[in-house]
């Protein structure tokens, strides 16, 4: 519940970029003079508290730097959401959080701060750790990272500026930040190390939150993008007809069509899901659907070029049959590994024959006089499966009325392929009242077209008009 003294003032904005510009000024001088503060206080090393000093300022600027990149973030970044709060750093002063520690290797003796007590999680009263048994104090995994700064420090006179993660009584995890630097004698060896401590588990834990955040907006963007592209690629190659698409577009119409797209549930998932109809030079009409596995961008451009061959192929004579092993030879020449289903069709009007073939997919319906039957498929294997693979092909001869109705996997969400079939099957009187194809189609998707299904599908209705 908000504060008496709050509630008739206007929540809090966030700060305008020239805010944030004017507090990256400030920061940066503030680095500036610390920087030179810093410079001017330079001693000998060998007053503790000299070193302490300098100790603090090379913090103060680590912490300014920080400060000055998590600023330039806020300014051009979308991430708006604050860092977390620390409960175990009530307040988060800078001293609070510091502790000072020196190691005598001379006489094995170990000084502590009373904030190092507190940062590590030490009884104050107990006697402060050696550098030897320091380590126990670290993660298993962190403790090598420790034993080489430590070495180098102490042979080879390197300075101390790494983290590793300490475990306090009762499990607690924390990262400390150690700075520090060797102590030489008169002859040149290291008499003693000294070390400042800083807690920056807070710190790093928000890095972590703006680096996740940012990755999970650069993920979400990415999604979009993808999800765009797939769907103007889809919507460029799947055919678009207004109501019902009556073929041979000159002259007596033989065929009245309609079709949809489903989308999944999951709008995010396009698929490679297609349905067609094309005609022929020779007269006849190509049929066909078909179902590329997988999701996105990769897998809408696989279908658009599946699609396009099986055009090609039909405007060249290929019959279905020899389409299908062709297209399944194109499938298997192809970089990435893909499976896919098709039902490919080409209807003679002449003498009102089907020709189809299938490859691993649902077999067409066929409504006739209000009852429905799936024709018998010849055989084939899902395209990309197998190389060198044959598909038969085989015949139906449909009568005036009928109702063919060629689908892909996923129409009736929830149901297996042969339970999908008899669910289909069961719309037969109703689909035998429909007057035309859309009306079929209308009736179809009404029925399952509004479900939440988990996959995309497509439905090609065709009726025979003459």
């Amino acid at each position: 519940m908000p504060s008496h003294l709050s509630a008739d003032r206007p929540a809090a904005q966030p700060p305008g970029r020239g805010s944030v510009d004017a507090l990256i000024k400030q920061t940066r001088r503030l680095k500036g003079e610390v920087d030179a503060v810093r410079r001017d206080a330079q001693a000998d090393g060998t007053d503790p508290r000299d070193r302490w000093q300098r100790a603090l300022y090379e913090l103060a600027l680590h912490q300014l730097n920080d400060l000055d990149e998590h600023l330039a973030q806020l300014r051009d970044g979308p991430p708006d959401a604050p860092p977390p709060a620390d409960p175990a750093q009530p307040g988060g002063s800078l001293l609070s959080r510091v502790g000072s520690a020196e190691w005598d290797l001379l006489t094995d003796a170990a000084h502590w701060s009373a904030e190092l007590y507190e940062i590590l999680g030490r009884d104050p009263r107990s006697a402060p750790l050696t550098l030897d048994e320091l380590p126990s104090l670290v993660l298993d995994e962190d403790r090598p990272r420790l034993t080489t700064m430590v070495t180098e420090c102490l042979v080879d006179a390197r300075r101390i500026d790494g983290e590793f993660r300490i475990v306090r009584p009762g499990g607690e995890i924390r990262t400390v930040h150690m700075m520090g630097e060797p102590v030489l004698g008169t002859d040149g060896g290291t008499i003693s190390m000294w070390a400042v401590l800083r807690d920056v588990s807070a710190l790093r834990r928000s890095q972590r939150v703006v680096s996740e955040t940012r990755d999970s907006l650069h993920r979400q963007r990415h999604a979009q993008t993808e999800h765009r592209l797939s769907v103007e690629l889809q919507e460029a190659v799947l055919p678009r007809w207004r109501g019902s698409l009556r073929l041979p577009r000159q002259g007596p119409a033989t065929l009245e069509l309609a079709a949809r797209y489903l989308p999944s549930a999951n709008s995010a998932l396009i698929g490679g899901d297609w349905y067609d109809a094309l005609e022929l030079p020779d007269g006849e009409t190509l049929l066909s659907v078909g179902d590329l596995t997988g999701h996105g961008v990769a897998v809408a451009s696989g279908m658009a070029m599946l699609l396009g061959a099986v055009r090609g192929m039909a405007m060249a004579g290929t019959q279905p049959g020899p389409l299908l092993a062709r297209l399944n030879q194109l499938l298997d020449t192809t970089v990435q590994p893909a499976l896919a289903s098709a039902v490919c069709c080409r209807y003679r009007p002449a003498t009102r024959t089907l020709v189809w073939a299938q490859a691993g997919h649902p077999a067409p319906l066929l409504f006739r006089g209000g009852t429905g039957r799936r024709l018998n498929p010849p055989p084939g294997v899902l395209l990309g499966a197998t190389s060198g693979a044959d598909y038969g092909q085989a015949e139906a001869t449909l009568d005036l009325g009928d109702l063919v109705l060629l689908h892909t996997d996923g129409l009736v969400p929830g149901h297996s392929a042969a339970t999908a079939t008899d669910r289909l099957l069961d719309l037969a009187p109703r689909l035998g009242t429909a007057p035309t194809a859309e009306d079929c189609l209308r009736t179809v998707v009404a029925e399952w077209g509004a479900t939440d299904r988990q996959d995309d599908a497509c439905v090609l209705v065709v009726q025979v008009t003459a």
